[in-house]
């Protein structure tokens, strides 16, 4: 029974290996339709490099990276999770206001260049080298440099 069991397991842990950090390049039409919203909406005149999916176990993303260098990553819906802008800043729409006045209040002279979001808040990195950190009501939480 042992032996059975730790069979089980061993085979368990090879098909997870094989599963995990599946990634492959795709066009931009098999995108979640929300995703391919997003681009046309914000990024419309940026020209693509690379398009992929990355499944693994659990979980599904996907991540657009365009031939000026900036990247979006997406969730399995297609709902964004993480802007890296390096020419332009953020597109203001897709900021929350609340972040984007805290910004403008203390740093009015920086542009937000990445935001990241996911269950507990966002991660903002501005041009002076600062990333701040905003809880889930947008209450900014941490300021690293």
């Amino acid at each position: 029974m042992k032996k059975m069991i730790f069979l089980l397991a061993c085979l368990f842990s090879v098909q997870t290996m094989v599963l995990a950090d599946n990634e492959k390049a795709i066009q931009i039409g098999q995108l979640p339709a929300k995703a391919q919203t997003f681009i046309s909406t914000y990024f419309k005149k940026h020209k693509v490099a690379l398009a992929k999916v990355e499944t693994d176990l659990f979980y599904k993303s996907y991540d657009v990276v365009f031939t000026n260098g900036e990247k979006l990553e997406f969730d399995k819906s297609g709902d964004w999770t993480e802007v890296v802008c390096k020419i332009n800043e953020v597109p203001s729409n897709i900021v929350p206001e609340a972040i984007r006045t805290y910004v403008q209040t203390n740093y009015p002279d920086t542009k937000i260049l990445s935001i990241e979001r996911n269950k507990k808040g966002y991660e903002i990195k501005l041009s002076n080298r600062l990333e701040i950190t905003f809880d889930s009501n947008l209450n900014a939480i941490d300021i690293d440099d």
